[in-house]
């Protein structure tokens, strides 16, 4: 039998380094493919919005990887989650966000929802999908967004250690009477192991894991190639 084929397709290096463990550990016997092209993240910034030429590339890259074999896409950039959305129907084969099953754990963990991240680009679709999830499972919601300033120069230059120390801080300062709090990038994924102990009380939740654990649960439902 063939084995069965994956592909991550990332806007940041960084994101290698996250989700290559995750497989080793959740899908051990599956190949893995993982696309870098940070110019889709770089032209969303600068627009403030997806545009697109990130539509058309997504496409072509998702494309290509199907013709070669792949069973499922997964992009791991939340900031052009918009983009996953306008795809996903031109394929048979699943094409997958990455924030999406975060996104339905805190709509079902509770009602007053924190939304940290690092750019203005991811905020506003993680906090849009939390909306449209909150209204298919025919729930009232308030989100509190906390938009952590200068945290994604320092982890673009490599100071990641400056990241997670204002991510830290802008969720204590932001974010201590909520309910639920999501991590808006799976970049910031790692901030919940330094956290001093006993600053949040509500339970953080993060897209890495719970998207491969959905992941291979999606994988396992198809029909191998």
């Amino acid at each position: 039998m063939n084995p069965r084929r994956i592909c991550l397709i990332h806007t940041a290096p960084l994101m290698v380094q996250v989700f290559t463990p995750l497989c080793r550990d959740r899908l051990p016997d599956v190949k893995v493919t993982q696309i870098i092209n940070e110019s889709m993240i770089k032209d969303t910034i600068e627009a403030g919005h997806v545009r697109q030429p990130t539509i058309d590339a997504l496409h072509t890259f998702a494309e290509a990887s199907f013709k070669l074999g792949t069973e499922l896409v997964m992009v791991t950039c939340s900031s052009i989650g918009p983009a996953v959305d306008l795809i996903q129907s031109r394929f048979k084969k699943p094409v997958l966000r990455v924030d999406e099953p975060m996104a339905e754990a805190a709509v079902a963990r509770g009602t007053r929802i924190g939304v940290a991240a690092t750019l203005r680009t991811t905020l506003e679709p993680t906090s849009a999908l939390l909306l449209r999830k909150a209204q298919e499972a025919g729930k009232q919601v308030q989100l509190i967004e906390c938009l952590c300033e200068g945290a994604f120069d320092a982890v673009i230059a490599g100071d990641t250690e400056t990241h997670d120390a204002l991510v830290s801080q802008a969720m204590v300062n932001k974010l201590a009477d909520v309910d639920v709090i999501v991590l808006a990038q799976a970049s910031m994924a790692r901030v919940t192991e330094r956290l001093p102990p006993g600053a949040i009380t509500a339970p953080v939740l993060s897209s890495p894991a719970l998207a491969m654990d959905y992941l291979k649960e999606r994988l396992a439902r198809l029909r191998p190639n």
